[in-house]
């Protein structure tokens, strides 16, 4: 995470580790986010997340406004124009039953921002640091269904290329090989105290 906002600090107007999303969630947002989440888990709509978020924003402050303690936001971006990047990081392979509680969290996220700042625009994301099939694709399939792929799910380049503009990703992998390699002997003797036989 860490990482990741000073990556993004160096082309955002902000970024933050570990954000609140707000505290609350009108109870209107509350029965759309539970509509969106029945309908997918039947299958009877695929995820469209501008339209989920519009229709959240359409009642993001719709009756009382319920105190939430939503999960905190792993990565926070703010682009100079105001938008809003939210981002939950995740292991490189998911569970698949996980995706439902995930998909559940961004939209809360988008909830809470919006009962703040109703006009936000806003965008929640599940982050992937890095490709554990490459140089193949990453397989998305376990995700289908309950993401929109396209604007919740950023993996690996996607995600650093993001944050700090083409090449980003690429820069990271030369800059870890080179560490890797100038300090093997050291890494190699750390982790034989660990070698249990």
């Amino acid at each position: 995470m860490k990482v990741a906002v000073a990556l993004a600090k160096s082309n955002f107007a902000d970024a933050k580790a570990q954000e609140k999303a707000g505290e609350y969630i009108s109870a209107g947002a509350f029965q759309v986010i539970q509509t969106i989440m029945t309908d997918l888990t039947a299958a009877q709509g695929s995820p469209d997340k501008a339209a989920e978020i519009e229709r959240i924003r359409a009642v993001c402050r719709a009756g009382e406004m319920i105190k939430v303690k939503p999960t905190k936001i792993d990565v926070f971006v703010e682009a100079k124009d105001g938008e809003l990047f939210l981002f939950d990081i995740k292991m490189a392979k998911p569970n698949a039953g996980g995706f439902k509680e995930f998909k559940r969290t961004l939209l809360e996220w988008v909830a809470a921002v919006l009962a703040d700042a109703p006009d936000a625009k806003v965008n929640s994301l599940i982050e992937i640091p890095y490709n554990p099939y490459a140089p193949e694709p990453y397989n998305r399939w376990t995700m289908r269904g309950m993401l929109d792929l396209t604007n919740e799910l950023k993996v690996a380049e996607e995600f650093w290329d993001f944050l700090g503009g083409a090449g980003a990703y690429n820069d990271f992998l030369d800059i870890f090989e080179r560490v890797g390699i100038e300090l093997r002997s050291e890494i190699d003797e750390y982790f034989q105290r660990f070698n249990l036989k």
